[in-house]
């Protein structure tokens, strides 16, 4: 076993694990909030409890009432209230599977190659599969009688798709997006001093977008306690303005009183430095709010010597927001943002605590190999962490309201970001989701332009577009007056479409942007979706019947562009703000430029387990400060001898050699933003590339030919984690010859043994035609790699990974075992 860390997360601090960093924060949040007076000694101004743990599941039917609970068999079942005896003590579920969430029940599904569901990764959901569409999830838990009087919520971070919701027999509430946030007040139906029976029905027969969406709670559960006199969800703001070395803060909340008696109160803010000592506070005035009522409450203060936030420096205050009545704190949130100027000029381009940053941006959907889009918190990390490393600073959220959890990682990880909403429309719904949206985040210094949706071609053009798209823009102003809007356009660029976005978005197109900048000197520009260069990792021929694409920098649809050209424009351009490459990492579904048997994108600079492809290198070299050398192809063609073969190099230097054998094949300048090519008639042995940098070699990289494979190797990111729960461990799965070297050509089938506090949730490869299941404890490697994910159980102790061949296997290669640790944290509140 080796103990792998990321190089770039050591240097840049980045190797703290998210666990960790809840942890702290966590443990932060519990000290400050523990300064303020609560109301009663009893209970706390306010309680959010995790309810993520100990559910069941059960896959219903959207057709057949009678393999769906007999839910909807008489179309009477919503005729009088609480009569929904599946969410009361009555029902049994003790043959239903137990889980945690959060879940997606669409990756544990096969494949099925029908083309209506290639967009989706070939998942057999939607009305044509109604017996795969629809599940049950129920959670029993407890309130204590001590809570009567107090509001309770239950909240779902994003659900995908069509909820219904019941509690105690009582239908609740229902949601109809997979991306926005939900929440339900269920005081009334709560029972204080006993059980309570909870209950959710999720559908995806119908979907939100075109590309893999998941299905069921694949994001966070919590449930809320606070007073009648409270804080209103997601009210809270704190908007700096930077003025020298200093910056005002503006504050602002909603109280909401849902008492029956009028309540004369305050709002107090008191703000920390990231060392948690307090740097100013303020107070609001005190006002009289109605029975039933909700009042504005507003202060002003300011920071002296405040540190900017930025890529570089993540630098984060918080807030404590408090309501206070009689000197006695009834509610109370704690609230991170960050201090930062952002400009985005028409002709100077995007910046940054007023200096030019060049946004070097990906955009990316929210699924991983493993796990679907049910996403660990530790995975939004990791995801980010291999962004960065690439030299990555921005990412925008294709094409929905993200995970809060990924916001925060932008937050805390130094990452900028373009937020984008899912529907495009000034509908109640479109209205209501960019709401959401901008409430939920508007405290995140990391998010720099809020966008109002993608590629929207029929409404583009269409003289609704205009209005629509006003009216949009207008309200997130509303939200929020410190950030600028924009939309993704692919075409109607000289449409009247344009004029309300604040920055214009371009989607490919290479030929539009320097011809429509001159006709609109005025309007600042980005790159919102650019790039759509596709490639399969380890491969270096375009090869139709095995619907692989080659790795060097040369594939495109006929819409987009190759690296290199894409970012010769952008990178040149002082008026262009930059932009975002089309993808960070592939994605399942939109399986382009191949359908079946391809069930993902090759889209993406790193595939779907985050292991690189060969353009991540040509990104980092000229996104990133440091040096970089990378050659390729791997020199395992035992096949092709004596044939010429393409050989590759990315590199910043200033001039490479390469040698075949200890004989030099030529050296070449580097030339910016290029890639340097040799051909070279292949033959065994060490391909190496030599950079120099002002006359002298500073980098070296090889490519030797290798053996045939005989041992595994595990290697985990981390050998501790955090017993919560939910912290994990990602390993890579290798194949090595008999001295020791990586076989980039294996495609060995390797079978996994977890054993002790933990459990596997999810393998892959990154092989996009791969369809061997995401959860069964085994995986081909695919060009030398695999991945594989391992949670921790809640109880401190040991987790046993083995890797192994079976006896049927050839060739049956020497296992390898990795031990990993998990340790006693602080967990994070959570419902019993």
């Amino acid at each position: 076993m080796m103990n792998f860390s990321r190089r770039e997360w050591l240097r840049s601090g980045l190797a703290l694990s998210a666990s960790a960093l809840f942890e702290s924060s966590i443990a932060r949040a519990q000290a400050l909030l523990a300064g303020v007076p609560a109301a009663s000694p009893a209970v706390s101004p306010r309680e959010q409890l995790l309810l993520d743990f100990g559910w069941k599941f059960f896959q219903g039917h959207a057709c057949d009432p009678a393999r769906d609970l007999g839910f909807g068999k008489d179309q009477g079942d919503f005729a009088k209230s609480g009569d929904f005896d599946f969410a009361t003590e009555k029902f049994d579920d003790s043959k239903w599977r137990s889980l945690n969430l959060p879940h997606d029940w669409a990756v544990e599904l096969p494949f099925v190659h029908d083309d209506q569901l290639m967009s989706h990764g070939y998942k057999p959901l939607g009305r044509s599969y109604p017996e795969t569409s629809v599940g049950w999830y129920r959670r029993v838990f407890a309130i204590p009688k001590q809570d009567a009087g107090r509001r309770i919520a239950i909240q779902f971070d994003g659900a995908f798709r069509s909820a219904l919701v019941f509690l105690n027999g009582y239908f609740i509430g229902r949601n109809d997006n997979g991306y926005a946030p939900f929440r339900f007040d269920v005081s009334d139906f709560v029972n204080y001093g006993g059980r309570n029976y909870l209950m959710a029905r999720m559908d995806a027969s119908f979907g939100d977008g075109w590309f893999y969406e998941g299905a069921g709670i694949y994001r966070h559960v919590w449930l809320t306690k606070t007073d009648a006199l409270h804080l209103g969800q997601w009210e809270s703001y704190v908007r700096p303005s930077v003025k020298g070395s200093k910056a005002e803060l503006v504050l602002g909340t909603r109280v909401v009183n849902q008492g029956r008696q009028p309540e004369d109160c305050r709002v107090r803010w008191r703000i920390f430095d990231a060392a948690g000592e307090q740097v100013a506070a303020a107070d609001s005035a005190t006002q009289s709010i109605a029975a039933d009522g909700n009042a504005l409450f507003t202060a002003q203060t300011e920071l002296s010597d405040a540190v900017w936030w930025s890529p570089e420096n993540p630098h984060l205050y918080s807030a404590i927001v408090s309501v206070e009545s009689a000197s006695k704190a009834r509610d109370a949130e704690l609230m991170p943002f960050g201090v930062r100027s952002i400009n985005f000029d028409a002709n100077k381009g995007f910046f940054l605590n007023g200096k030019p940053v060049k946004i070097k941006g990906t955009c990316n959907h929210q699924d991983h190999a493993g796990v679907g889009a049910a996403l660990p918190d530790r995975l939004q990390y990791y995801r980010l962490a291999v962004l960065k490393e690439m030299g990555s600073n921005a990412v925008r959220t294709s094409h929905n309201m993200p995970t809060p959890e990924w916001v925060e990682a932008c937050d805390r990880l130094g990452m900028m970001m373009m937020c984008e909403t899912r529907m495009m429309s000034s509908n109640p719904e479109g209205l209501q989701q960019l709401e959401l949206m901008i409430k939920r985040y508007r405290n995140s210094p990391s998010i720099i332009l809020w966008s109002m949706g993608n590629e929207e071609g029929t409404l583009m053009g269409a003289p609704q577009g205009p209005k629509v798209i006003s009216d949009m823009v207008a309200r997130a102003h509303e939200l929020d007056p410190t950030r600028l809007c924009t939309a993704a356009v692919n075409e109607e660029f000289d449409t009247h479409f344009p004029d309300a976005l604040d920055v214009m978005g371009f989607n490919y197109n290479l030929g539009v942007p320097d011809k429509w900048h001159e006709r609109h000197p005025n309007k600042p520009c980005v790159g919102s979706e650019t790039a759509s260069t596709v490639a399969t990792r380890g491969i270096y021929i375009n090869d139709k019947l095995r619907n692989w694409v080659s790795a060097y920098d040369l594939n495109y649809p006929p819409w987009a562009e190759t690296a290199e050209q894409w970012w010769k424009l952008y990178g040149t351009r002082e008026w262009l703000a930059g932009g975002f490459a089309w993808t960070g990492f592939d994605y399942r579904g939109e399986p382009t430029p191949y359908g079946w048997p391809s069930i993902s994108s090759q889209f993406g600079i790193v595939d779907m387990c985050g292991f690189p492809k060969d353009d991540f290198y040509y990104y980092k070299a000229w996104w990133g400060a440091e040096p970089v050398l990378h050659l390729f192809p791997h020199w395992n063609w035992g096949e092709r001898e004596g044939e010429t073969i393409s050989v590759w190099v990315h590199s910043n230097l200033d001039e490479v050699e390469l040698f075949l054998n200890g004989k030099s094949q030529g050296s070449q300048k580097v030339q910016p933003l290029s890639h340097l090519e040799w051909k070279v008639k292949y033959g065994p042995g060490v391909l190496e590339a030599r950079g120099r940098k002002h006359g002298k070699v500073v980098l070296t990289d090889k490519r030797q030919t290798t053996g045939e494979p005989m041992a595994i190797r595990l290697t985990t990111d981390r050998s501790e984690i955090d017993a919560d729960g939910q912290d994990l461990a990602l390993l890579r799965v290798e194949a090595l010859d008999k001295d020791g070297l990586p076989v980039p050509t294996a495609d060995n089938l390797i079978h996994f043994r977890i054993n002790g506090e933990g459990a596997l949730i999810g393998a892959g490869n990154g092989d996009p035609n791969c369809q061997e299941s995401d959860k069964e404890p085994r995986r081909s490697l695919f060009n030398g790699l695999a991945q594989v994910i391992v949670q921790a159980s809640r109880t401190p102790g040991e987790i046993t990974i083995e890797a192994y061949s079976e006896d049927g296997d050839s060739p049956k290669l020497t296992p390898a075992k990795a031990i990993i640790t998990t340790k006693t944290v602080t967990l994070r509140p959570a419902m019993d």
